[in-house]
């Protein structure tokens, strides 16, 4: 369904995200219609694994060693958006905020879509978000239903594949410096963490 272009409800390591490929511009355009998502706000993303993640992203711009620290996981690095990826999921300057799930049933289903997919939360925006499948907002499941035959809900089938709830992703920025990283967002991955694996945060 997502490799067609089609839109899903899924878990992940925070939260319940919607979510379709994100070199699918058609779908992305309907996903933000579908959340009443602001114009111009880009919608997050996720990959299955670092392999996938370079060919939604320049990983070259991320220093190496923060991302074999803190991927797999919660932490979304702003980098150069490559040109397969739908205007919805970069910036006015060109950038994307990825990051590599480390939600098992999350990271299965973008590797078999077979390309990174959106992940924002699962919500009317300005709408509180959904830890577990049956806080889900039923307008947005039917608006969903509405919407396409090719959309759906994959809900977590045992306890470990409920999202954590809590806080988002963390989301920063690498500056140039090599270690240098500017925090856009706190979030699961504390700034304390970040300066204890060597890194310094700049405004």
């Amino acid at each position: 369904m997502l490799a067609a272009g089609g839109i899903v409800i899924f878990p992940t390591e925070t939260l319940y995200a919607i979510g379709c490929r994100a070199d699918k511009a058609p779908a992305c355009t309907r996903l933000c219609a579908l959340k009443g998502r602001p114009h111009g706000s880009p919608l997050p993303l996720l990959a299955a694994d670092v392999v996938q993640a370079a060919t939604a992203v320049r990983l070259d711009a991320a220093p190496a060693a923060l991302v074999e620290r803190f991927w797999p996981g919660p932490l979304s690095l702003l980098l150069p958006a490559l040109p397969a990826l739908a205007p919805e999921a970069r910036n006015a300057e060109g950038l994307a905020a990825l990051r590599v799930t480390s939600h098992p049933l999350a990271a299965k289903l973008a590797a078999l879509a077979g390309g990174a997919l959106t992940a924002s939360s699962a919500n009317f925006s300005g709408a509180a978000p959904a830890a577990h499948a049956d806080e889900l907002d039923p307008a947005l499941l039917a608006a969903l239903a509405r919407e396409s035959k090719d959309t759906g809900l994959l809900a977590a089938r045992f306890p470990e594949e409920e999202p954590r709830g809590g806080l988002p992703s963390t989301l920063v920025q690498p500056l140039s410096g090599g270690r240098a990283l500017r925090l856009l967002r706190a979030g699961s991955v504390s700034a304390e963490a970040l300066k204890t694996a060597g890194f310094r945060l700049e405004a």
